[in-house]
């Protein structure tokens, strides 16, 4: 029986509420927000359990996107499977194809060329500096800021997603990586773009910091909100920037080397108190270590074929065996787990995405803060529900 007289929470349309008791806290107010996501894309549920606007519980629901991602690949040839990758992440393409990739590649032994491994990181740092722009303005906006920092970042988005449209033929789902290489090969003009808005981000980055770093609104939102401690970001097996926010130095670009990343001169920022802030702050200071990466292989990058000519697409069977391979992503590591038994397809196919595995310590840093903070503290984890529901 509901002692509070009020129906039970998934009787009630729109934003639910009502009334419960705990031995420790007494009576409390439970409140639903969703099903729809109160911070980013998708379609997501947060049950808060508040002592008046403090949060002493919460419960992420989540479920509502999935489509069968891993199993459709298991019958699915390997080459049939890199459009779904785009639908993982679907800010971050390019890298999810990229992850994908090199998976197939190690389990069948392909090489790739070299001037495909320069492209991969040039599309991998423009997907970072894409992601991270829009992390920014989307944590403004759920702190209550008005739409300009959200808009200068979609103005700069919107760059990048010319380059990968023009490059692939899609602004978002680019469908571009290949096993051994790349799809088509980067134009010099298109080169020459890539280097216009690397000079240019800079400055933008500059601009963007005046407006926002320094503000006391921005400091008194996120300062001390959300802390994250290194040793629970470990132990929940948190990666990415979040990681790197609670001060663990651990960014797969140096631990693994894949790619050509051991040939780039680039710092890995971390954090000091793990808190919303250090989690903005750790974002911006990537981006400005991705644009150095991109000036040197925009500088190196060197001429040749973009696939390798040994390397096979369509009947693609690797020898049985398994292999997990992972990057670097945006949002931390993304990583597939395949085995092959010979065939046309994986025997099996599975998926380490980053923003699931990131958000099981939403609890954890939500707890004693306020209900606003707590979208807040949502926003900073940056989910694309796509990764979480596959």
């Amino acid at each position: 029986m509901n002692p509070s007289g009020l129906p039970p929470l998934a009787s009630l349309p729109g934003p639910q509420i009502r009334a419960v008791h705990d031995e420790l806290h007494g009576d409390l107010l439970e409140l639903s927000m969703g099903p729809h996501h109160p911070s980013t894309h998708g379609v997501f549920r947060m049950v808060v359990t508040l002592d008046g606007e403090t949060v002493v519980k919460l419960k992420p629901v989540f479920g509502y996107l999935h489509r069968n991602h891993e199993k459709i690949a298991e019958g699915a040839s390997y080459l049939g499977s890199m459009p779904y990758t785009d639908r993982l992440d679907y800010l971050c393409s390019m890298t999810n194809n990229w992850s994908y990739a090199l998976a197939v590649e190690r389990l069948a032994g392909q090489a790739v060329s070299e001037r495909a491994e320069y492209v991969r990181v040039i599309l991998a740092e423009l997907t970072r500096l894409l992601n991270h722009t829009c992390l920014a303005g989307f944590l403004l906006q759920d702190g209550g800021a008005s739409g300009t920092p959200l808009m200068y970042a979609f103005r700069e988005r919107e760059k990048i997603l010319d380059l990968f449209e023009s490059l692939s033929g899609s602004r978002m789902m680019c469908n571009y990586q290949r096993f051994g290489g790349c799809r088509a090969d980067p134009s010099p003009a298109w080169l020459d773009s890539a280097r216009a808005l690397v000079d240019g981000y800079g400055r933008f980055l500059d601009e963007y910091e005046a407006l926002l770093t320094g503000n006391e609104i921005l400091m008194a939102r996120t300062q001390g909100i959300g802390r994250l401690s290194p040793q629970l970001a470990v132990s929940a097996g948190v990666t990415g920037p979040m990681l790197r926010a609670a001060g663990v130095g651990y960014d797969i670009r140096k631990v693994d080397g894949y790619g050509f990343y051991p040939r780039f001169t680039f710092r890995v920022p971390i954090g000091a108190d793990g808190d919303t802030y250090d989690r903005y702050m750790v974002r911006i200071l990537e981006m400005r270590e991705s644009i150095g990466i991109l000036r040197q292989a925009l500088r190196d990058i060197p001429a040749g074929p973009i696939l390798d000519p040994k390397a096979k697409q369509r009947g693609l069977r690797p020898k049985a065996g398994e292999v997990y391979s992972r990057i670097e992503g945006p949002k931390g590591e993304i990583g597939f787990f395949l085995i092959s038994d010979g065939g046309p397809n994986p025997y099996r196919y599975r998926v380490r995405p980053p923003s699931l595995i990131n958000l099981t310590i939403l609890e954890d840093m939500c707890l004693g803060q306020s209900i606003a903070d707590s979208v807040v503290i949502l926003g900073s984890v940056d989910i694309v529900l796509g990764e979480v529901d596959r």
